[in-house]
């Protein structure tokens, strides 16, 4: 790690991760002291939203996908004039997207949060500064990768998506995704891991292994939400294995 990364995340006051070269497997440490948690114990006891009959995301198939072909400005007026669902009525604005539309890293979480909704953009505050950290550890700024979200209109009160509005949100993603063509997805937090992976396995079963999205296997790795790890920060070396094999999968993918 340069000098310059110390720095950006030492002035943020966030412990520095690094990896230690013991097995294949990468493992990390903290030097502020904080050690992995010893099971998933610590993950947040919410009931999973998955829908009991979900529609075939994996296939990449919904009956109403009228944004198929769309290029990006057309894709980007569709989301930004949606009423499909419910949530535009409480919207600021919606939350298309940020990053480069060629990225080899895509970051897909789930729904935006009030500052997103104020300023159009998918995670800032101080998840986002989190991420934006994370992601200069492995080699990667901001706006060299694409961040997105499931659902592109905040949910009242910040409340979990609902199993229709994501799939009502999901054909634009979709493609988005098949606009960037990502060499890996890095799906953040528990709701986005479920949702894309249409499953209700706890997020501690999900991360730390390679898994694929859509008809060309996309290559996905789950990790925590950013805003998880600042509520528990002995999460973040297993976080740092994530990261390092979301970054492992690009590299190869170049």
């Amino acid at each position: 790690m340069s000098t310059l990364q110390h720095r950006y995340l030492a002035e943020m006051g966030i412990p520095v991760w690094r990896l230690r070269a013991t097995d294949a497997a990468a493992t990390a440490t903290v030097e502020a002291g904080e050690v992995p948690a010893a099971d998933e114990a610590a993950e947040p006891a919410v009931a999973p939203t998955a829908p009991s009959a979900p529609p075939s995301l994996a296939d990449g198939h919904f009956e109403n996908r009228s944004c198929a072909g769309f290029g990006w400005d057309q894709l980007a007026a569709a989301v930004r004039d949606c009423t499909r669902c419910g949530l535009h009525r409480g919207r600021t604005q919606t939350v298309f997207g940020v990053g480069r539309r060629d990225a080899g890293l895509m970051i897909i979480g789930e729904a935006p949060g009030a500052e997103e909704d104020r300023r159009g953009e998918p995670f800032v505050g101080r998840a986002g500064l989190l991420l934006n950290a994370m992601l200069l550890a492995i080699g990667f700024r901001r706006e060299e990768v694409y961040i997105a979200n499931i659902l592109k209109c905040r949910p009242p009160n910040n409340r979990d998506p609902q199993p229709s509005e994501a799939e009502t949100c999901t054909p634009y993603l979709d493609r988005q995704i098949e606009l960037i063509e990502p060499k890996a997805i890095m799906a953040v937090g528990r709701i986005a891991a479920q949702w894309l992976l249409q499953t209700d396995v706890p997020i501690g079963r999900l991360r730390g292994q390679v898994r694929q999205y859509g008809p060309s296997g996309i290559p996905l790795v789950v990790t925590y939400h950013p805003a998880y790890l600042l509520r528990s920060p002995q999460a973040k070396a297993k976080s740092w294995q994530d990261l390092c094999l979301v970054k492992d999968i690009v590299s190869e993918n170049q």
